[in-house]
């Protein structure tokens, strides 16, 4: 009788830390957003150790390599056995507001993004994003926050596209100001409201089509300001959840500025 064979070890997969629980005295629960296979929750034993190898590893905005327990042929289970973590090539991690806007894109991505499914596309302008941060004045950090906002929702299916209206399927006028609305998609910016210019809209369509990072960013940057209300109505609508935590920090800490001036 021949013995059993044994299942092929999973292939390493790109991840990104996104959250970690404690799990037990000694280990944690992880919320991965891997390049391959999506977001992925695994079983951390033993990281809380002082010399766990995983310790100084599992922290976020590091690019890491990791390795799963379980075989391909148990994808679908709900937590797998994290084997082992080691960082990858990568910027540092931001600091100081860039830090704030980092955790603001790991909570993007835990409300929007459901589990074991991949989004190779998202996951790069992830990791654009976060090296877009280091080292960002304040605006370049709107800027690179409003186009993965852009990329994130394009990348789960709900933005419509940017450059025609999108109930009358109609050009943009270039002349006029248009807004986003979550039910109506792009529509004319009501008198005396924010708004992009019908002639802006075409070139930040363009980059999403093309996932060009560097090209959104700056097709995005001069209109940053008036895209951030309706984006954080998307946001809002969609995963149909309260004010993300680090938006009411970043609402707070502004309160504090405010007052100290």
């Amino acid at each position: 009788m021949n013995a059993p064979r044994r299942a092929a070890a999973a292939a390493p997969l790109s991840a990104f830390v996104l959250h970690r629980w404690d799990w037990s005295e000694s280990s944690l629960l992880v919320d991965l957003f891997t390049r391959e296979r999506g977001r992925v929750a695994v079983a951390a034993k033993g990281a809380k150790r002082p010399y766990s190898q995983l310790r100084p590893v599992l922290i976020p905005f590091q690019r890491l390599q990791v390795q799963l327990g379980r075989t391909p042929a148990d994808a679908a289970a709900e937590v797998h056995l994290l084997r082992s973590a080691e960082r990858a090539a990568g910027p540092p991690m931001p600091a100081g507001a860039a830090l704030l806007a980092g955790f603001h894109l790991n909570e993007l991505l835990l409300a929007l993004l459901a589990r074991q499914d991949p989004h190779e596309r998202l996951f790069d302008a992830y990791a654009e994003a976060l090296a877009s941060l280091h080292g960002a004045d304040e605006a370049g950090v709107q800027a690179t926050l409003r186009a993965f906002e852009l990329a994130l929702l394009r990348g789960v299916g709900v933005l419509p596209t940017l450059d025609e209206v999108t109930l009358t399927v109609r050009a943009l006028d270039p002349a006029q100001r248009y807004t986003l609305h979550p039910e109506a998609g792009v529509v004319l910016a009501a008198p005396g409201r924010p708004g992009v210019p019908g002639a802006a809209w075409p070139a930040i369509e363009a980059a999403l089509r093309a996932a060009d990072g560097a090209a959104l960013r700056a097709a995005v940057a001069p209109w940053a300001a008036a895209l951030r209300a309706p984006l954080r109505e998307l946001l809002h609508y969609h995963p149909g959840s309260p004010p993300l935590r680090t938006r009411r920090l970043m609402l707070e800490l502004h309160r504090l500025a405010t007052r100290a001036t």
